[in-house]
């Protein structure tokens, strides 16, 4: 992969309940920026943002894990999807060269979730997928913002 092709990703996870609309979302753009937002009206808690510019070495990490996880082959036709008795839903779209795909699914609370599904290989390339980069994105955003430097 190299860094001239087209790369695009995007996560959101959210739900409507008594606390309003809570959710967390990551966006990285071809330009390597990070967007990062988190919403949570819990004990009043106010939305979090964050960008940051990731390099190269970085964004071709990040390209490499999708790629390795073959997310692409998958379809997310057989996945329950979200409605008004669900909870949350669960989003990534991603764009990498030629390739350009859209997941929807009802949230998934664990891999129970995964199991029960119709498809449930699919789903769990989905699920892990996302939580790898969930936590790839939290580090990144948290290293970069953090109060007090590492001592070294």
């Amino acid at each position: 992969m190299s860094e001239t092709d087209e790369f695009y990703v995007r996560y959101y996870v959210g739900h409507k309940g008594k606390f309003g609309h809570e959710f967390m979302e990551f966006e990285l753009s071809p330009s390597g920026k990070l967007r990062y937002a988190n919403n949570s009206n819990y004990k009043l808690d106010t939305m979090i943002r964050k960008e940051v510019f990731l390099s190269p070495a970085v964004v071709e990490e990040i390209k490499r894990i999708i790629v390795e996880s073959e997310i692409t082959k998958e379809d997310d036709k057989h996945w329950k999807e979200p409605n008004e008795h669900t909870l949350g839903r669960q989003e990534l779209e991603i764009k990498i060269g030629n390739e350009h795909i859209a997941f929807t699914c009802a949230e998934i609370k664990s891999l129970q979730d995964v199991q029960e599904s119709d498809d449930p290989e699919g789903l769990r390339s989905f699920y892990y997928l996302t939580q790898d980069l969930k936590c790839l994105m939290f580090s990144l955003i948290s290293s970069h913002f953090k109060v007090k430097p590492i001592p070294g």
